[in-house]
């Protein structure tokens, strides 16, 4: 959420949500931040940085694709699901892994909801984002953190981002519909 300054991440054991760190300056996302159900970054998104980016030893960090989505109200509560419009992204390297952030906006929403491309988003709101990540991970005390936004891009290449992170969640763990079928098969005879 965007008044929260708490870090979070899905810990890959459980499942479940968890506290990462909480923020240590008063760094807060300017929209809601959360991740795409069903997408992981692993070898075709590493790949797709490194032929964008020109750079080769990029790998994918093994999490689900980032989202951050942009809306006129304010959504309080947390862990829920949303529609939203993928409109661009930004392309992050953290210590040389894609990271990439979706960049969307709630569908329906009044004043976002008909900006269809980055290259109609507001730039303030990009810059607004792009010092986010670049300054969330940062520590008191704490080595500097190698994270980079490469390049910000726009609708088009945001859906091919998606389209190779469904397909590396695919890969690394097959058709989920398929295995809750086959969890319930034994329960249902």
């Amino acid at each position: 959420m965007p008044t929260d300054t708490v870090k979070y991440e899905i810990d890959k054991t459980t499942g479940y949500l968890k506290v990462d760190h909480p923020q240590r300056f008063s760094n807060t996302s300017p929209c809601l931040y959360g991740l795409l159900p069903q997408t992981f970054c692993g070898e075709r998104v590493a790949a797709l940085a490194s032929s964008r980016t020109g750079r080769s030893g990029i790998k994918g960090d093994h999490d689900p694709l980032d989202v951050c989505v942009f809306s006129e109200r304010p959504i309080t509560h947390g862990d829920l699901l949303l529609e939203a419009i993928p409109i661009g992204g930004l392309r992050m390297l953290d210590d040389n892994e894609a990271d990439d952030k979706i960049i969307a906006v709630l569908k329906g929403d009044a004043i976002y909801g008909g900006i269809k491309d980055i290259s109609d988003f507001p730039e303030s709101l990009i810059q607004r984002l792009t010092h986010y990540f670049l300054t969330y991970k940062q520590l008191p005390g704490a080595s500097v953190h190698a994270c980079e936004i490469t390049h910000v891009y726009g609708r088009k290449e945001a859906h091919e981002v998606i389209l190779q992170s469904h397909a590396d969640y695919a890969e690394s763990f097959g058709d989920i519909s398929g295995l809750i079928t086959e969890l319930l098969a034994p329960h249902t005879r």
